[in-house]
């Protein structure tokens, strides 16, 4: 299996160059990602357990589907890449963008599109990407971050920050 090529980006998030996956975790350089939240007609948030596997973040708790784009790729295509190749979700349409993070410690030094999906499941879960998944209440994730932040990633806490402050302002 080949190692992942990443563009980096600048604090424009222009791109500025390209370098294998490992090597860009390592050295922490700015580089892109993307985070959908696939919500049910209950307005129940999907979240994912990563795998124990992964490199950053193993076992803990996630955005419904997330991941980084490959060299060239677009925000957009990489979400609907990521949704098919994690969760088994093969959407027709792009899914509607929610916001954008900057590149910081919390998001992995990653700029994050994140995206809106409404659908009901069930999904496919890729083994060596996702452990388990569920539904859960807007409610639930507030009391879950509050109560064990650790249980769930650094750059979904932050997403789930932003989507709480922007639904609530």
């Amino acid at each position: 299996m080949r190692e992942e090529i990443f563009d980096l980006v600048n604090e424009r998030d222009e791109v500025v160059g390209a370098m294998p996956r490992r090597e860009v975790h390592r050295l922490g350089l700015r580089h892109r990602a993307v985070h959908v939240l696939v919500f049910n007609a209950r307005q129940e948030l999907f979240l994912q357990q990563r795998s124990l596997l992964k490199d950053n973040w193993p076992g803990v708790w996630d955005s419904s589907a997330s991941g980084h784009l490959d060299q060239g790729e677009s925000y957009d295509a990489c979400a609907l890449r990521e949704v098919r190749e994690e969760i088994g979700l093969n959407l027709q349409a792009v899914p509607a963008r929610l916001f954008k993070l900057e590149a910081c410690a919390d998001t992995g030094m990653e700029f994050c599109w994140v995206y809106r999906v409404e659908h009901e499941g069930p999904f496919v879960l890729q083994e060596s990407e996702v452990r388990g998944g569920g539904w859960f209440t807007f409610e639930a994730v507030d009391e879950w971050i509050a109560r064990r932040p650790l249980d769930l990633a650094s750059g979904f806490r932050v997403i789930w920050a932003r989507f709480r402050a922007d639904r609530v302002g």
